[in-house]
């Protein structure tokens, strides 16, 4: 399993908007095959930032879904709304 962290920081004017985007990019995230887990959380103390949690099966299944319609839609999407570059941290799973 491979785990991806991105850490996003949007407009504070779009907060709403970005959410909404990024819900339905994650609901189509989860149907993907090489997709086990794709969450997304705002920060309790900062509600201008984002943590997408991404688990996917294998190594390959990060590329593939970038390939995929739903994400070409919400990154074309939201880049105008970010305050700052996307970063992002690769995890692989210990436990369980």
């Amino acid at each position: 399993m491979l785990v991806l962290h991105v850490h996003v920081h949007v407009k504070a004017d779009c907060i709403a908007t970005f959410q909404e985007a990024t819900i339905e990019n994650a609901r189509n995230s989860i149907e993907e095959p090489g997709v086990s887990r794709f969450d997304v959380f705002q920060q309790a103390d900062d509600p201008t930032r984002f943590l997408l949690e991404e688990i996917y099966l294998t190594p390959e299944d990060p590329a593939r879904h970038k390939e995929t319609a739903h994400y070409e839609t919400w990154r074309d999407t939201v880049t105008d709304m970010l305050a700052e570059e996307r970063t992002r941290e690769t995890y692989h799973r210990v436990f369980p």
